[in-house]
């Protein structure tokens, strides 16, 4: 049986997150978690939580310090949580609007592992969940797919500064979340008007758009595989999973 890890997600009170944090504890991890809305894993053995604003930036280092007090090393950090934004035109979109969601996507990851590295924690593997919309264009995703892509160089240019540690970006394809409700929800002239959303609604109850606790088994064992590619990379998860035959 494997040694138990010590692992800090972001994200943990639903979907993709949340999944990874109980398959973590069902297999007797410590799991240390940061999110905006308490998890429903609150009062298990082996996990922490502290609330945390993604987009109070002041306080986010602090929420930090708290979550890792004692922590010496982790053998992972999983950067999940995001904010989506509805879908429309970039020109529509206020630049108020793009700020915050870079403030979420992208800055709150840089000072959550800023503060990690101050406090002196070891960390052997930093995966950044990423998103389709980080490489493609696709009409009505601006602010995410802008947040995304700067998030995945983010990624990189710290593999550059830190060689202790390996990173990767990870894009887990689509997943049945509220963000997946959301845009399927949508009229049909708003789709007409977006036609990336086809695709998902295609997707909708097929393999191809599969529950949070499926994708996360999946997960667990892409994280592994990412340590054999260079530190640094974007990788989809649909290709490590083939690659691994």
């Amino acid at each position: 049986m494997s040694k138990p890890e010590t692992l800090l997600i972001t994200g943990a009170s639903a979907g993709i997150g949340l999944a990874l944090a109980q398959a973590w504890l069902g297999r007797g991890d410590r799991v240390l978690a940061l999110q905006r809305r308490a998890s429903p894993l609150g009062g298990q053995p082996r996990f922490r939580q502290v609330r945390a604003d993604l987009a109070d930036l002041a306080a986010l280092p602090e929420r930090v310090r708290e979550l890792s007090d004692g922590v010496q090393e982790l053998d992972r950090v999983v950067l999940n949580a995001a904010s989506a934004a509805p879908l429309r035109d970039l020109a529509d979109t206020p630049l108020s609007d793009l700020r915050q969601l870079m403030d979420v996507n992208t800055w709150a990851n840089k000072l959550i592992l800023d503060a990690l590295y101050a406090s002196g924690v070891r960390i052997r593997q930093v995966i950044g969940i990423s998103s389709g919309a980080a490489v493609r264009g696709s009409r009505g995703w601006n602010g995410y797919a802008l947040s995304k892509a700067a998030f995945a160089m983010l990624i990189q240019l710290y593999a550059a500064e830190r060689p202790e540690t390996h990173f990767c970006s990870l894009m887990p394809g689509i997943v049945q979340t509220k963000m997946q409700d959301d845009l399927c929800s949508l009229s049909v002239e708003e789709r007409r008007q977006f036609p990336a959303v086809e695709r998902l609604l295609a997707a909708r109850g097929t393999p191809d758009m599969p529950l949070p606790d499926v994708a996360a088994l999946a997960l667990l064992g892409a994280f592994d595989r990412a340590l054999q590619e260079p530190s640094g990379s974007l990788l989809d998860l649909r290709k490590l999973r083939a690659n691994a035959g």
